[in-house]
């Protein structure tokens, strides 16, 4: 929310957005409550609910708020989009319902602004980019769940399926099936094949988007970071210049550990998984193949695998972590800088100076 306007005095318009209705409050300046009410969620609905006086909207972060803050502000309205994780009397209210969140979203934005953590939405074009993206994932996800359906199957009947990557399954799969087996899982190996050929198509667009974003293929350069990871970072993060430093990525992505210090009391928490879950996804898979056998040498590698020499099981969970991190710090900088990747040195990490003996 911008300084200048905060101190206008404009009718404040709390919304909890919902798939069917969304409901309102609209707040005076004085923070009586004018008007309250509830319609269904189209474009005609809302514009014509909140008018044309210039007025101060307010919404939850959540499917729906890309659309309707972009739909508010071409009305003229200031638009505020709030981080659900920050507005925890709307989230634990003893007394919640959509009425009450409406109404207290537009007091939270009309008496303590500074307490809400503002949210910038994409661009129209970036989200839909975006979306090729998700909707690739989510055919993945489909395959990956029929793959396993079928092998689950094949195994209940004392058979084993071939080893090999989905792409191939449905071609081996088909091969190696006896023909007791093949009336039942048929089905399931042509879907599969349906679902190969259309995340084909969908692999392509991605690639396609690296003409439209310079940044996805300048940071292909680094190991494990690929057109998918390049473009789901480039599109996610949308403006660079936002953080000051390229360390805040990796809080912004959930990729920090939690803090709950009390006097002498300072537990090992786990990551808050806070922002994107997918972009945090494809980082964490980047740091898997870093890490593993097929990961060229670096000095991000080798800083990785020493962390995963403490602590077993545990200290490998924390070693793929840290170098998800350490990965979205090096992209944005390479991002911010036009640098390149260089094995050697971008990644290697801030050593302790060593104090000389006094001669």
């Amino acid at each position: 929310m911008k300084q200048s306007t905060r101190n206008e005095v404009f009718a404040t318009i709390g919304m909890d957005l919902g798939d069917r209705h969304t409901n309102f409050c609209v707040l005076e300046a004085d923070g009586t409550i004018r008007k309250e009410s509830r319609v269904r969620t189209t474009k005609e609905a809302l514009a014509a609910e909140v008018g044309v006086t210039r007025c101060r909207v307010v919404m939850e972060a959540g499917q729906h708020s890309p659309w309707v803050s972009r739909l508010m502000a071409e009305k003229g309205h200031e638009v505020v989009v709030v981080n659900p994780r920050r507005v925890r009397l709307v989230a634990e209210s003893l007394k919640k319902s959509d009425r009450s969140d409406a109404a207290m979203l537009a007091r939270l934005a009309q008496t303590a602004p500074d307490l809400l953590m503002e949210v910038q939405h994409r661009s129209k074009e970036v989200q839909g980019d975006l979306n090729i993206l998700r909707g690739r994932d989510a055919l993945v996800r489909a395959r990956t769940l029929v793959v396993n359906t079928a092998r689950a199957l094949a195994k209940g009947t004392g058979e084993a399926l071939p080893r090999c990557s989905a792409a191939a399954f449905s071609k081996k799969a088909k091969e190696a099936v006896k023909q007791e087996q093949k009336a039942l899982l048929a089905p399931l190996l042509r879907s599969i094949s349906t679902l190969t050929q259309e995340i084909k198509v969908m692999d392509k667009q991605v690639e396609s988007l690296a003409e439209k974003h310079q940044a996805i293929e300048h940071l292909q350069g680094v190991p494990g970071v690929g057109s998918l990871v390049s473009a789901a970072y480039v599109l996610t993060i949308g403006d660079p210049h936002r953080f000051k430093k390229s360390r805040e990525v990796g809080a912004y992505l959930g990729l920090v550990t939690k803090q709950r210090n009390s006097g002498q009391s300072a537990p090992q928490l786990r990551i808050t998984k806070a922002g994107d879950s997918y972009l945090r996804r494809m980082l964490v898979t980047a740091a898997h193949y870093i890490l593993g056998p097929k990961g060229p040498d670096s000095a991000l590698r080798r800083w990785g695998l020493s962390i995963g020499e403490r602590g077993g099981k545990a200290g490998k969970k924390r070693a793929v972590v840290a170098v998800a991190r350490k990965l979205a710090t090096i992209l944005h900088r390479m991002w911010v800088t036009g640098e390149v990747w260089q094995p050697q040195g971008v990644a290697s990490p801030r050593r302790p100076r060593q104090r000389r003996r006094p001669a």
